[in-house]
């Protein structure tokens, strides 16, 4: 379908590049084209599926955008409320979607919707919609405190028809296949921010060693150069972590605790690094001049998008059977 045959350790290759452009929403849009909105209609869609919407995606002709949050509806994926009621050889869909990177720009998305009133884990599915059909309403572009290079959009949908041939996979499954979609996003992302991070810390090296303060330099301070190399050492070690969960799943194993982990960590780091290296900047970290300022506010998200650091815990917690079975 016009893909390499890579395995996806060449995936988190290349978002680890992508962590070079300085800011945080392009390498989030190519994440959401490469890895987060499309591994699903990969192992699942039709032949016929493919060719339409995958084919177009992989060249570039075709932006993706993924709708499954909702502004009731985060990280709990299984409480969602837009539905796809199949009447005849079409779905109707209803509701809405909150926080969908690239829905401005999208040419289709891959959706979940509620196609059944049964259990929450089982009445779901994942439909390509393209975004060019009546009753599909792009509200807004959300303002955002970062990413703010990435258009993030809030869409409704009122009596949207679409083909029952649109269905990814089999009726039902869309939780599921959504649960594996984002143990890739998890790691892309984990990925892109391993970069930013060396050179938020490289940077405030740079600065701090020429800034003086009381007549030496900021750099010179024990207390400044010993969290400087701390820092490094915690970027290393989720590195390492990231390394070893891409092994596991190349070869097939559930890494999902390990993804989780990394994510968990990503987003913690991500914050610890960033606001430890502004406070070196001082007032011109305060700025918008520089580097570590926008980082501050684009890796935010990391914490938050994707599943939140309490969402990890609750997964990492089910694998150490620290919880009780629901």
């Amino acid at each position: 379908y016009g893909g390499m045959g890579l395995d996806f350790s060449y995936n988190v290759a290349v978002a680890e590049e992508l962590g070079n452009i300085r800011c945080g929403g392009i390498p989030m849009a190519i994440g959401v084209q490469a890895g987060m909105a499309t591994p699903a209609l990969t192992r699942f869609g039709s032949d016929e599926l493919k060719k339409q919407f995958l084919v177009p995606t992989i060249a570039g002709d075709f932006v993706v955008c993924l709708g499954i949050s909702e502004a009731g509806a985060g990280s709990d994926v299984a409480n969602i409320k837009t539905t796809a009621v199949r009447k005849g050889d079409e779905y109707v869909i209803n509701g809405g979607k909150m926080w969908t990177t690239s829905g401005c720009q999208a040419d289709w998305m891959c959706l979940l919707a509620n196609t059944s009133e049964g259990p929450p884990h089982r009445n779901k599915s994942l439909i390509c919609l393209p975004m060019n059909l009546p009753g599909i309403h792009v509200a807004k572009k959300i303002d955002k405190l970062g990413m703010r290079s990435s258009d993030t959009a809030q869409i409704f949908f009122e009596d949207v028809r679409v083909p029952s041939k649109n269905l990814i996979g089999e009726e039902g499954k869309g939780f599921t296949y959504q649960m594996l979609q984002f143990q890739e996003e998890r790691l892309w992302a984990v990925a892109t921010v391993l970069t930013p991070l060396e050179t938020i810390i490289q940077e405030t090296i740079d600065y701090t060693r020429q800034r003086k303060v009381f007549d030496q330099t900021v750099l010179h301070n024990q207390a400044v150069h010993f969290r400087l190399a701390e820092l490094a050492t915690e970027v290393e070690l989720l590195r390492s972590l990231l390394y070893r969960t891409v092994a596991l799943y190349v070869e097939g194993n559930d890494m999902t605790k390990f993804a989780s982990m990394a994510k968990l960590k990503a987003g913690r780091l991500a914050r610890e690094v960033t606001d430890s290296c502004l406070q070196f900047w001082g007032g011109m970290g305060f700025t918008s001049e520089v580097l570590v300022s926008r980082f501050y506010r684009d890796l935010r998200l990391m914490s938050i998008g994707g599943g939140t650091d309490e969402t990890m815990l609750s997964i990492i917690c089910k694998y150490m059977e620290t919880l009780p079975s629901k």
